[in-house]
């Protein structure tokens, strides 16, 4: 049976980290925990995301157990997947263990798996629920970014900087893998920052005819040319995209580079460490104003709070006048 969360005193959060770990995770676990305290609630750390919810891994978490973590990449509550939190069974347990500590409020840090088993959860038993972005892909609709986005935009944007000298000194091609399995807004953004002749991403559909063309037109007037691939691009990834025009194209010097999980780690940036803040704080805030089942995002330079029912069911659109760009800027 479905219950509806109900708008009642909050006196005690719990909350967790769930998914793929994000640059700026730490910064809001230590928001929520010391806006917690100083409203004068408690807060407890469920460790291992949905799965310790549901084995009851949870411990106390006073205003000196988030000391010196805001500058911390990864999680210090870990993160994994729960199959049992899957099922409703699992689920249950998860409420029991929410009961047992005398939590009456959750906040979940990740992204969209994490927000779609809050809401079922939400729906399901009640529980107040506030969600805050934490992925490094920017995926998530209702929100201009996420946390973690700036910071691994950055990292892939410097190594794609190493990798343009490189390619300059030996004339070559180099094919860089960057993450966003199912968006290509680090592989934009990193683009145009990198000043990258041509990426490839989920979003377009893009032949390796149309990357040849872009080749031929970039090797009368360029030393070297930077292909961004994102790893969810429908030619295969980036190995497979160089195979393919290595096969056709043999006029570089191919390398290809994978970045990796390198993208995840690393000290948050500025930019992510405010944003971490801004949304542990308002999440704690929303649930003492009556709010629940909703999103902490951040539109226009603004505090936005859409409902996760309304989150889960739509995909972010990749920015048309930023591809725009990159196609004047890549001449």
């Amino acid at each position: 049976m479905t219950r509806m969360p109900q708008s009642r005193a909050v006196s005690h959060i719990g909350v967790l980290t769930s998914g793929g770990d994000a640059p700026g995770m730490n910064a809001a676990i230590r928001a929520v925990v010391r806006t917690a305290h100083f409203n004068k609630l408690q807060v407890s750390g469920i460790l291992g995301g949905y799965e310790g919810l549901v084995t009851d891994e949870v411990r106390k978490l006073e205003v000196r157990d988030v000391s010196n973590i805001i500058q911390r990449g990864g999680t210090i509550l870990r993160s994994a997947r729960s199959d049992s939190f899957r099922t409703p069974e699992g689920r249950i347990l998860a409420k029991s263990t929410m009961d047992r500590h005398g939590m009456d409020a959750l906040i979940v840090i990740g992204g969209d798996g994490t927000f779609k088993g809050a809401e079922l959860f939400s729906r399901e038993h009640g529980i107040r629920v506030m969600g805050i972005t934490g992925t490094i892909d920017n995926d998530m609709p209702g929100t201009d970014v996420t946390i973690g986005f700036d910071t691994a935009t950055n990292t892939a944007m410097e190594a794609v900087d190493r990798i343009r000298d490189t390619a300059s000194s030996h004339d070559r091609l180099f094919f860089v893998e960057v993450m966003g399995r199912t968006c290509g807004a680090i592989a934009l953004h990193c683009g145009i920052a990198a000043g990258a002749e041509y990426i490839m991403v989920p979003e377009r559909a893009q032949g390796i005819d149309d990357l040849i063309t872009a080749l031929e037109h970039a090797e009368s007037s360029k030393s070297s040319v930077i292909v961004i691939v994102a790893e969810g691009d429908e030619q295969g990834g980036a190995y497979e995209v160089a195979r393919k025009v290595k096969a056709r194209y043999n006029h570089y010097d191919t390398r290809v580079s994978v970045l990796g999980h390198v993208q995840r780690g690393g000290n948050p940036s500025v930019a992510d460490r405010v944003l971490a803040s801004r949304s542990g704080v308002a999440a704690v805030d929303r649930l003492l104003s009556g709010g629940g089942a909703e999103m902490v995002g951040v539109v226009g330079g603004q505090l936005v709070y859409p409902r996760l029912s309304e989150i889960i069911e739509q995909r972010k659109v990749l920015d048309g006048e930023l591809l725009r760009i990159l196609g004047i800027l890549s001449i």
